[in-house]
Formats: C-alpha cells, sequence, structure tokens
C-alpha cells in the first residue's frame, strides 16, 4: 500500500471519527457544524452576521445547538406533487359554490 492510500485511509477515519462525535453532541462548534450542513465555514459566519441561523456567541466564539441546525435546515419543506394534489382536491371539495 502506498504512502498517498494510507493518507486517504487516514483521513476517511478522521472523517468517520468527527462525524461520529457530531453525531452524540448536543452543542456544535462552528467547524463541527460546517461538517454537519456542508456549508463553508465562511458561509456560516455570513449567516450568524446576518443573523439567519439560530446561534450563539460564547467568548468570543460561535455555537449551534444541533436540534436547532436541524431544524432550521429542514424548515422550509417543499411540497409533492401528491401533496399540492391533495390540498387542491381539500380546496375545492370545501369552497364549492352552490
Amino acid at each position: 500500500m502506498s504512502s498517498e492510500e494510507y493518507k486517504q485511509i487516514n483521513s476517511r477515519l478522521d472523517r468517520i471519527e468527527q462525524l461520529t462525535l457530531i453525531g452524540v453532541k448536543n452543542v456544535l462548534s462552528l467547524e463541527e457544524t460546517a461538517a454537519l450542513t456542508g456549508f463553508s465555514v465562511g458561509h456560516l459566519y455570513r449567516l450568524t452576521s446576518q443573523k439567519q441561523i439560530p446561534h450563539f456567541k460564547k467568548n468570543r466564539k460561535l455555537y449551534f445547538r444541533k436540534a436547532d441546525i436541524e431544524e432550521w435546515l429542514t424548515e422550509k419543506r417543499v411540497l409533492t406533487n401528491s401533496d399540492i394534489e391533495s390540498k387542491a382536491t381539500t380546496y375545492t371539495a370545501t369552497h364549492k359554490k352552490h
């Protein structure tokens, strides 16, 4: 096995370890939140400065409650065609003109 292959495996193991730790924590650092969301650290800074993402600041560091981030990520659900058709059917049934 080459040195490059060892580096790749080591990198993957580090990533697995990081994601495992994120899974058991309730409060995340900026870097952990970036790993959880897939957003860059810079993008998260922009979101916090614009007050668009729930966060906490303590001793000049940013922290994020994992449950808040998961809720924030899923707050604008896009309806499926089936959802839309169901709402339309309900609406037409309840708003019939006689």
